[in-house]
């Protein structure tokens, strides 16, 4: 379960080819691909992506690499829309294997009401939906309400803790939520009171949201890479997002605080796929593997692309001193 991890991990570098999957044909993929869950298998990399063409409702797909870069793409989605809570779109997946059993988090999609749910799978390719997994939840609540149902961006910590099974989720603040069983969930708290908030003055002052699946480094501390917002208020008025990457950590002795966070992003909008697409100025991690010693960050690009940055553990912090 240890990985060789550190708080905080990296430094991740942009893979230089970038962006590593596009949209492409006229299929269900063919406006805008992005925002993918990622798990090694045997000695692949896979990935669980969100993708549309121009409705703009989002099908999960699957991607295969021998070495994190270079990926194939399976022609049919693995999850559509099926439900009237999801009808317009399966979105951002983050998953968890444990025990032989993939769960899928996942948002569902109604053009009114995004709700965190979930999907479990033994093969990747026949799929039990179990719905919503929150009712009467706003996780903006304390930012922005919405004053309806509203949860996304959950991920499941692959053990147990207190004997416990714990899932940490939220867009707008991040909150905690346990189970028995791993198909039934509660909050540990109400949605007045998150366990993460955004910072004020900050990269990340308009919202913050869980990113991957948690990671245990080598302390005990679980890591995770986080997504947060700030506002671009532009010359004319307007006023856009800009999502940028952090990571916070959390110790499993006490799991409902979170301990450190970065002060800086290690990753924000750079290149032209970054600031233009469908929502522009947007890098939007939710993939993180180690595979044969290196570790993958996959994240969407202004919701229109998909990218990679890596981290090499060779190649520490501090870099400037390493050159002297």
């Amino acid at each position: 379960m240890f990985t060789g991890a550190a708080f905080p991990l990296g430094p991740f570098t942009p893979y230089a080819g970038n962006p590593i999957l596009r949209p492409r044909g006229d299929s269900w993929e063919s406006s805008n691909l992005y925002n993918p869950a990622a798990l090694v298998v045997g000695d692949e990399v896979l990935l669980l992506y969100r993708a549309h063409a121009d409705d703009i409702v989002s099908h999960i797909g699957l991607a295969r690499s021998s070495d994190g870069i270079h990926f194939t793409r399976e022609d049919a989605p693995l999850l559509s829309p099926s439900e009237d809570y999801e009808r317009f779109g399966c979105e951002d997946p983050r998953i968890a294997e444990i025990d032989g059993t993939y769960y899928l988090t996942y948002t569902g999609w109604d053009r009114r009401s995004a709700q965190l749910c979930l999907a479990t799978s033994t093969d990747l390719r026949t799929w039990t939906k179990h719905g919503p997994l929150f009712d009467d939840f706003d996780t903006f609540r304390t930012v922005d309400p919405r004053g309806f149902n509203w949860s996304k961006a959950g991920v499941i910590v692959p053990r147990r803790m207190h004997g416990k099974w714990w899932m940490y989720f939220g867009e707008g603040a991040i909150y905690w939520a346990t189970s028995d069983d791993l198909l039934h969930w509660t909050p540990g708290t109400p949605d007045t009171e998150p366990m993460y908030s955004p910072t004020p003055g900050t990269w990340d002052e308009a919202l913050v949201e869980i990113g991957t699946s948690p990671v245990l480094a080598d302390n005990g501390l679980l890591v995770m890479l986080t997504n947060g917002a700030t506002r671009l208020v532009h010359e004319d008025g307007t006023v856009d997002v800009d999502y940028r990457c952090g990571q916070i950590a959390i110790d499993p002795d006490d799991p409902t605080t979170v301990i450190a966070r970065m002060r800086e992003p290690w990753l924000q909008p750079q290149t032209f796929e970054d600031t233009h697409g469908l929502v522009s100025n947007v890098t939007f991690v939710e993939g993180l593997v180690k595979f044969r010693g290196t570790w993958f960050a996959y994240y969407g690009q202004s919701d229109t692309t998909l990218a990679v940055a890596v981290h090499d553990p060779r190649k520490a912090w501090g870099r400037a001193l390493r050159e002297v």
